[in-house]
């Protein structure tokens, strides 16, 4: 198996090292994920820029939570689902609602619902997304708008989750008692 180096702000590549310094003036350390995506400053700069502009969407901080963990449940990944479960709970989102989340199991609300069901199309069917899906998702209340910054924020999780399925990320402390792994039912 191909190892991937987890760096430092020593060992990282030089282009690296300031967005290190930003990951760590934004959350206090620097996570295990942006660590391994040091490797390649340009993976890392990319993720970074994207994570930035998901965030200034005109989504709430809970519906871009249900875009991220439903992105993270198809994609099967235990690393970021444990990461934004931790973070779900940090912006006092609905326990019920993480569960379902994490189960791949309706939610309990019916806007978020569509969200979610909405962002699962567009993650199983790789953006193909029928009209009446499309359709679906705006009768719920969301605008063309929020279909593109659905796939702002599918295309952040691709690059994260692509990211730990290759290096096999292992999880940072702040995560412990949120691990996954998909169920088997789902």
């Amino acid at each position: 198996m191909t190892q991937f180096t987890s760096h430092t702000l020593d060992t990282a590549p030089d282009a690296s090292k300031p967005i290190f310094e930003g990951v760590k003036a934004a959350f206090g350390f620097v996570p295990n994920l942006q660590s391994y995506m040091a490797e390649s400053p340009e993976l890392l700069a990319g993720y970074t820029a994207l994570w930035d502009l998901f965030s200034k969407t005109t989504l709430s901080t809970h519906e871009q939570q249900v875009v991220y963990l439903t992105a993270n449940f198809e994609n099967e990944c235990n690393y970021c689902m444990a990461g934004h479960t931790t973070l779900a709970r940090m912006q006092k989102m609905d326990e019920d609602m993480i569960a379902a989340l994490r189960a791949g199991s309706e939610l309990p609300d019916a806007r978020l619902e569509a969200l979610h069901r909405f962002v699962t199309l567009v993650v199983r069917n790789r953006g193909w997304a029928a009209d009446a899906a499309v359709d679906a998702f705006l009768a719920a209340g969301f605008t063309r708008r929020n279909v593109l910054e659905v796939v702002l924020g599918v295309a952040t999780k691709v690059m994260s989750n692509y990211t730990n399925h290759i290096t096999h990320t292992p999880l940072d402390a702040f995560m412990k008692g949120n691990e996954w792994s998909k169920p088997t039912s789902a």
